[in-house]
């Protein structure tokens, strides 16, 4: 008789009939049998087990074995559908366990070896696993990945992916939410928006601006679990410079003696209803309109005037370059998602020629060449810089410096890379002055 069932992980147990009729009454049930006649199966084949279990002259027996047994019963005796039920059942449990001991050994790894120990731990590059957060982030990642492949995904490519032959991008978000996107930072700038803890406003300078995309980029990433990207990062950010060089203008203005309280709103008004055009505040016609209303007659005013419009430039420049340099620093230190991952971020940039525009994509350019705090080439954000005729890709176009200056860097540092708007894909819906019909990217 048997007193003693031999667990899979080799512990001993009781025998007890009862789980094997409960186990068989479950697959009767799964068939369609009603509950009376589920039972009466369960029974009959119970005892047939135990009975062939006697046979065996053995005082236990290990839980495959009786299984085995349990199957062969219930077809012999004529239940062949019971016996497909209880199978897949039995299968069902081992995949259960299988997947239990699978995701303990991971665990292990994640929480006692070292990252270059362990290949889960370096599956993204852009997630420092050994850090506390890092951790934790791949506790949730590997469970979400075990269950989509149990539960979710349809088995024949759940087990490609298990075999190697193909792979699952960002398996772990699979059905969570939507992947990379293009942001279109001059809507949320103008109107302002929501990162979930509070109302950003408007912002009024460049600094402000590149801030503010750093900030506008981490809360995305932590909504989508691909790469986020900026598509005319010079446009969006050269209202900033402009609203910069009007603050700076008027400061320096005062100290000289050329902006004053009779002219000072009449000056800002004009600075402010450009930029609200969207119109470049930096511009010899500009500048003659400002003059005008500085000198008011007065032609003594005139090197004053000068003076403080070259001041106001390279005051604007240099808060530009740190501007562009903050931004690349911050997104390769600043944390998204669990805390232990920089956001995956591009900006596309190379097409705007107004004077903001151009500086914004000369400083940025700058910066990337100067690199991090010891001169590192920085990861992130990936530069794209826009190549088109007529604006930037030849001798004579507005923007070619600038393009000279991007080739330049590029050779040093391996970034920006180069999108072509006029390859025929990319130069279908291309309208010359439009950003929103340039094709970008994310990459």
């Amino acid at each position: 008789m048997i007193y003693k069932v031999i667990k899979r992980d080799g512990t001993e147990v009781p025998f007890e009939a009862s789980k094997i009729e409960d186990a068989i009454c479950k697959a009767a049930v799964a068939c369609g049998l009603n509950d009376e006649v589920s039972r009466s199966v369960a029974r009959d084949v119970t005892c047939k087990v135990e009975d062939q279990l006697e046979l065996v002259h053995a005082d236990r027996a290990d839980i495959e074995s009786i299984q085995d047994l349990v199957e062969s019963s219930l077809i012999e005796s004529g239940y062949g559908a019971v016996a497909k039920a209880y199978i897949l059942y039995r299968q069902k449990r081992t995949d259960v366990r299988e997947s239990r001991s699978h995701m303990m050994k991971t665990m292990f790894d994640l929480t006692f070896r070292d990252a270059v120990e362990s290949d889960n731990q370096r599956e993204n590059a852009n997630i420092d696993a050994d850090s506390s957060m890092g951790t934790m982030l791949k506790y949730g990642s590997e469970i979400a990945k075990e269950y989509y492949l149990k539960e979710i995904i349809n088995p024949k490519f759940a087990q490609a992916h298990r075999e190697g032959r193909i792979h699952i991008h960002d398996l772990d978000f699979f059905a969570l939410t939507t992947t990379c996107t293009q942001i279109d930072l001059g809507k949320l700038f103008e109107k302002g928006f929501h990162t979930g803890h509070g109302y950003i406003r408007t912002p009024n300078s460049i600094g402000s601006y590149a801030s503010l995309a750093c900030i506008v980029i981490q809360a995305n990433q932590s909504d989508q679990h691909g790469g986020q990207s900026i598509p005319a990062f010079d446009y969006y950010m050269a209202p900033g410079v402009a609203k910069t060089f009007r603050t700076t203008f008027l400061e320096y203005g005062k100290l000289e003696g050329i902006v004053t309280p009779e002219n000072i709103r009449e000056i800002e008004e004009t600075f402010n209803d450009r930029i609200a055009q969207g119109v470049t505040v930096l511009d010899r016609t500009n500048q003659l309109v400002i003059r005008s209303k500085v000198l008011a007659g007065d032609d003594g005013k005139e090197m004053r005037f000068v003076r403080v419009w070259l001041a106001a430039m390279e005051k604007t420049r240099k808060a530009t370059y740190q501007a562009m340099e903050a931004l690349i620093h911050n997104l390769n230190t600043m944390n998204s998602r669990a805390g232990a991952q920089v956001p995956f971020s591009s900006i596309n940039y190379g097409t705007g020629t107004s004077p903001e525009q151009r500086m914004v994509t000369e400083e940025c350019l700058r910066a990337l060449d100067a690199g991090l705090g010891n001169g590192e080439t920085s990861i992130f954000p990936i530069h794209i810089y826009k190549v088109k005729d007529g604006v930037n890709a030849k001798l004579g176009d507005p923007n070619y410096d600038l393009f000279q200056l991007a080739c330049r860097v590029s050779a040093k540092r391996l970034f920006p890379n180069f999108e072509f708007l006029d390859a025929p894909f990319n130069l279908e819906f291309y309208k010359e002055g439009d950003p929103d019909t340039e094709v970008a990217t994310i990459e």
